[in-house]
């Protein structure tokens, strides 16, 4: 891959622990299995930002984290971490007084199983995240960032509001992530952003449209009818589309057996950013995320 003309990518959004459990069968409710539980550095800010430095080493790629991470043993290490994977670290915010995040997730051969997200530090650090773009180094209300801003659904309502009309971001291209179906309605804000580019799957799609669709291609055409500049939806192992000024164009994603499920979607927007960054035409900037997203899922998780 090419260097992008602006290498440097801000990430802005949850930095935590994944602790993923992978039962070898198939479970339900009350099941106890035998499996795996591993805990890596997760977040969907950290999984692109991962995915972007691993993808797009070739390119000088930079990505930068902004988030909150606690001020304990288990944020000193999520950092030493982050900076392994070659993430740029230097700009997170330290709390004081709240944990490091942590997600848990269940998974099995049919792929998630149930999850719970505790992004309270997240939350508690509220805009204080965003201050290497208000005051610098990277941006001012003066001199705006117009770079790529990466944004995902676990910052508050209130944040993502603000973030909408933010001056210092009123030249950003953002790419935006809601983070999971129970949290896309805090992305109406950024709807009708100008410059704004929503990845969702079509659940969350239906949660911003207030109503289903029968494939991914009809419900980018529904968030882009409700004012969305670009809108790229992905539908599992159905077919998935991006809409915006280009028009619609739609790829198959390839059959592979499911292994892991957490952090693909991350996987499949950081592939699909990089290509669009490159300049590769819309298909095929789907295509290079779809086998990205492919080789992620039938990976192994340990």
């Amino acid at each position: 891959m090419s260097s992008l003309p602006q290498p440097v990518i801000l990430c802005v959004g949850s930095v935590l622990w994944d602790i993923i459990g992978h039962a070898v069968v198939p479970m339900g409710p009350g099941d106890d299995v035998p499996g795996r539980v591993r805990r890596v550095p997760g977040g969907v800010a950290l999984n692109i930002a991962a995915a972007l430095a691993r993808i797009g080493a070739s390119s000088g790629v930079r990505p930068v984290l902004l988030s909150a991470v606690g001020r304990d043993p288990a944020g000193d290490a999520l950092v030493a971490a982050c900076a392994a994977l070659g993430l740029d670290t230097g700009h997170l915010t330290r709390v004081h007084g709240q944990p490091t995040d942590t997600y848990l997730a269940i998974e099995h051969p049919g792929g998630l199983v149930a999850a719970v997200a505790d992004a309270h530090g997240l939350e508690a650090a509220g805009d204080r995240i965003l201050a290497p773009l208000v005051t610098g180094p990277f941006g001012t209300a003066a001199r705006p960032w117009a770079g790529t801003v990466v944004l995902d659904g676990n910052l508050t309502a209130d944040l993502l509001a603000r973030i909408a009309t933010l001056p210092a971001l009123a030249a950003a291209d953002l790419r935006v992530a809601p983070a999971s179906p129970g949290k896309a309605d805090r992305l109406r804000p950024l709807l009708g952003h100008p410059r704004a580019t929503l990845y969702v799957n079509r659940a969350e799609a239906a949660c911003l449209c207030g109503h289903d669709t029968p494939d991914a291609a009809a419900a980018a055409q529904a968030l882009v009818a409700r004012g969305a500049r670009r809108v790229v939806v992905t539908d599992g192992s159905g077919a998935c589309a991006d809409a915006g000024p280009h028009g619609l164009v739609t790829a198959l994603p390839p059959p592979v057996r499911v292994v892991r499920v957490t952090g693909a979607g991350d996987t499949f927007m950081a592939a699909h950013l990089l290509a669009d960054l490159a300049g590769a035409a819309p298909a095929d900037a789907l295509t290079a995320a779809l086998a990205a997203a492919a080789a992620h899922i039938s990976g192994d998780p340990a």
